[in-house]
C-alpha cells in the first residue's frame, strides 16, 4: 500500500477543524507517538466515508500521561475517564479528543505492532494511522446492541488482505481464538466468492483448535465473557444467573465504544 492513503475529507463545524488542526500540530510538536484510528483509518483503507464526531488518537500506554501533561502544560483541560483504556483532552465543554492505549475491555494495550507506515493528510497535516491489523483488533470485540462493527473488520479483510499481518492477528488474539475464528467465518460467509483472502493456514489452524475443544469437557468455573463483547448486554448473567464476570466494569457503566 502507498504511504499516503486518502483524506477522509469530512466537513466539522469551523470551530471544530479549528481544534482538530490546533490539536495534531500540537501532538507532532511533542515528539510522543501517536497514530489516528476510528473513521480515518476505516475510510482511508476501505473508501467508506461516513461522518464522525471527533479524533481518536491511539498511543501506548505509558505514553498517555505524556500527552496529557503535555497538553495539560499549554492550558488544555485533561480528563482521565478509566485509566484503564481512555482519556481525553478538552479545549473548552464542546471540543476534545479521545486519547486510546487499550481496547476498552481490557484485552489488548497498543504496542509497537501497532504503528506502521501509512499515513493520511488530515486538517493540515501528515499523520499516522493504525495498520489495517491494528484496525482490525481495535474493532473485533465490538459487538452491542448499539453498536456492532464486524462490517468495519470484513470490509478490511476484503480491501487489505494482503496488508495485514495474519501471524500477528493470531498471536494477538491467541488467548480470544474463537472471536477472530467467529470474524473469518462471518467474512466467508458475507463474502464467499473471496475466501481465499483469509488465509488457509489460518483457518485450518482455528478449526483444528475448536475440533480439539469439542471433545473437552466443560470448564468447572461459570464464567461470562459477554461482557467482553458488551457490558451492558449481559447485566442478567452476573446479577441473576450467578455467573462470573471477566471484564471487572461498574455495573452502571456505560461507555461508547471507540469508533
Amino acid at each position: 500500500m502507498s504511504d499516503t492513503v486518502p483524506d477522509p475529507s469530512f466537513s466539522p463545524p469551523p470551530e471544530a477543524v479549528a481544534f482538530y488542526e490546533e490539536a495534531l500540530g500540537l501532538l507532532k510538536e511533542s515528539g510522543i507517538p501517536f497514530l489516528l484510528s476510528g473513521t480515518y483509518a476505516v475510510t482511508a483503507y476501505t473508501g467508506i466515508r461516513r461522518p464522525t464526531k471527533d479524533l481518536d488518537v491511539f498511543c501506548k500506554p505509558g505514553d498517555y500521561p505524556r500527552i496529557l501533561a503535555y497538553f495539560q502544560a499549554r492550558g488544555f483541560r485533561t480528563d482521565v475517564e478509566d485509566e484503564r483504556w481512555i482519556a481525553k483532552v478538552w479545549k473548552d465543554d464542546k471540543h476534545f479528543f479521545d486519547v486510546i492505549f487499550a481496547m476498552s475491555n481490557g484485552t489488548i494495550a497498543v504496542n509497537d505492532s501497532w504503528f506502521g507506515d501509512d499515513v493520511i493528510e488530515v486538517y493540515g497535516h501528515r499523520v499516522g494511522i493504525t495498520p489495517p491489523t491494528a484496525l482490525i483488533l481495535s474493532k473485533v470485540f465490538i459487538q452491542d446492541r448499539y453498536r456492532y462493527d464486524g462490517a468495519d473488520v470484513n470490509h478490511v479483510i476484503l480491501k487489505q488482505a494482503d496488508a495485514i499481518d495474519w501471524k500477528s492477528l493470531l498471536d494477538q488474539m491467541d488467548l480470544y481464538w474463537e472471536v477472530l475464528l467467529a470474524h473469518l467465518l462471518n467474512f466467508r460467509f458475507a463474502y464467499p466468492t473471496e475466501r481465499d483472502k483469509t488465509p488457509r493456514w489460518l483457518i485450518a489452524e482455528l478449526t483444528e483448535r475448536l475440533q480439539a475443544q469439542v471433545d473437552l469437557p466443560a470448564p468447572r468455573i461459570r464464567v461470562c465473557r459477554g461482557r467482553l463483547f458488551s457490558p451492558r448486554d449481559y447485566i442478567a448473567d452476573i446479577t441473576e444467573w450467578g455467573f462470573g464476570d471477566v471484564v471487572g466494569k461498574g455495573l452502571e457503566e456505560r461507555h461508547e465504544p471507540i469508533d
